[in-house]
């Protein structure tokens, strides 16, 4: 969309939006409703149930300890469990601050949208209009790649660099200057492909445009105007709270203390440096849940940067992991007619999960400290929760109830990106039709232990190839995805990144 269409654009939402009754007597009209049980759901949070069920569920799964924030009712509720360090015990309490990671990308993604509301920036002009030494590998590329393919993941930069440039200021000028050896996954605009590297790319542009940091625009633009005072991206502002240590360990095992409190650098702020409390992870949410604005009325983002985000942009190979299509900044899926959004988030033994139904004014947040098995924890309280509350069925995913016959010779061999090798071959045992190998390579070989999944079919069309992939009987499926780009390359998309098949 360009610059003059984006404002036409942003005119019609608004327009509609102003046809609409007031902000007071809408959420009293979804009041009388949730009354009435219309939405679908109970209308009630009941707290004493969700405190037993979470619990239960990160004593069963080894989750030393999580935080959990749903809301609901236009109320946000808050529940915790376990403990912030398995060697201090420290208990897990509401206000503990967690590290979201990923969920990081939304923050960043809004700050964008917030300055083009502001006619700041064009999404659609290149890069270089913005950040004239901006460039990757591919000179050619590099010119073209513009703000859009940065925020829906089709820039098609490599996704994974990281480069520990220091704690000043200037850390995130410095990473840039490292993305010029960065190669691509795919040509741009070719296909999705989850790229952390493009959203520090977008980090810098707020700092170019804005005049300050990264970490100063989220505190100017979405912190203070939402009431987010438990939103940090700075250790040294962690430590003013309680704040949960990783740990890592295998699904079914006791997790261990991390070494570290947080091994990422401050250059990987704007993809995934942001610490929280689950309930500010919620509230910042709610900014989407009620088209831009504040609950005092304070307007952050336009209803029509709002709608942006939240309308699909591309869709996912993999439908599943995040969501069905990406649009900008979210994953998009929808549950039963009812669209929602959501991000998940990994650091070193912290794992956090977002999920929002914007239409049944319900968002979760759920931040936990380490674990295998927190995908399914995550996954049993989303469900129920949306069930519950909301009235809609969270899809499950996993292999075809009936054994499927695929043809596996074509997505035989190696798929590599930088830093990284996939090999699928055939079965080694049972437990699937093909496994996958997954190693460290060139400046990353050797740092962790190769990992195998093994894949069983879930579907089969022309168009793409779905398997269920998992390491063992305790693991989730996730979804591991073979198909083609118009020029006939074949591809696998495995984490939501795209990776080539090399031979």
């Amino acid at each position: 969309m360009s610059k003059h269409g984006y404002q036409e654009f942003s005119q019609r939402v608004e327009q509609e939006v102003a046809k609409l009754v007031d902000r007071t007597n809408r959420e009293a009209a979804q009041a009388v409703s949730r009354a009435l049980g219309k939405d679908g759901g109970s209308g009630a949070f009941d707290h004493a149930h969700w405190q037993d069920r979470l619990d239960e569920l990160i004593t069963t799964h080894r989750i030393p300890g999580a935080t959990l924030a749903v809301l609901a009712d236009g109320e946000v509720h808050e529940l915790a469990s376990g403990t912030l360090h398995t060697r201090t015990g420290v208990e897990t309490t509401t206000d503990s601050v967690f590290q979201i990671g990923s969920i990081s990308k939304g923050y960043t993604a809004a700050l964008v949208m917030i300055l083009a509301d502001a006619g700041k920036l064009d999404l659609d002009a290149p890069v270089v209009d913005v950040l004239p030494d901006f460039t990757v590998a591919d000179p050619q590329a590099g010119r073209t790649i513009t703000v859009r393919q940065l925020l829906n993941h089709t820039s098609g930069i490599e996704g994974d660099y990281v480069n520990d440039t220091g704690r000043g200021d200037d850390c995130l000028a410095r990473y840039l200057d490292g993305v010029r050896n960065v190669g691509l996954t795919n040509p741009p605009g070719a296909t999705m492909s989850y790229s952390s590297t493009a959203y520090n790319v977008l980090g810098r542009i707020v700092e170019v445009v804005t005049g300050g940091t990264w970490d100063e625009a989220l505190k100017e633009l979405i912190c203070d105007p939402l009431g987010l005072g438990q939103t940090m991206t700075l250790p040294e502002e962690v430590l003013r709270f309680r704040a949960a240590m990783g740990h890592m360990g295998e699904p079914g095992e006791d997790p261990e203390p991390t070494p570290l409190w947080n091994m990422l650098p401050r250059s990987a702020g704007p993809y995934g440096g942001i610490s929280a409390t689950a309930a500010d992870v919620v509230r910042f949410a709610r900014l989407f849940i009620d088209g831009g604005t504040a609950p005092d009325g304070t307007r952050v983002m336009s209803a029509a940067a709002v709608e942006a985000m939240l309308t699909r942009e591309v869709d996912m190979p993999d439908q599943w992991f995040l969501g069905a299509h990406w649009g900008l900044g979210w994953g998009l899926f929808e549950w039963d007619g009812a669209r929602g959004f959501g991000h998940d988030g990994s650091t070193f033994g912290q794992l956090a999960y977002l999920r929002a139904i914007p239409e049944k004014g319900i968002a979760i947040a759920l931040l936990t400290n380490g674990g295998g098995a927190a995908p399914k924890v995550h996954e049993a309280l989303c469900r129920e929760l949306s069930a519950t509350l909301a009235g809609v069925t969270m899809p499950r995913f996993g292999p075809a109830e009936q054994h499927l016959a695929v043809d596996t010779e074509p997505f035989i061999g190696e798929y590599k990106r930088e830093g990284f090798l996939m090999t699928i071959t055939a079965a080694a045992s049972g437990e699937g039709v093909l496994d996958l190998r997954y190693e460290g390579i060139e400046g990353l070989a050797g740092t962790f232990e190769p990992l195998v999944w093994h894949l069983t079919p879930v579907s089969d069309t022309p168009s793409k190839t779905v398997f269920a992939g998992r390491r063992n009987d305790k693991d989730a499926w996730i979804p591991v995805v073979f198909y083609a780009l118009a020029d006939g390359s074949r591809y696998v998309h495995f984490g939501v990144r795209a990776t080539a098949k090399s031979r």
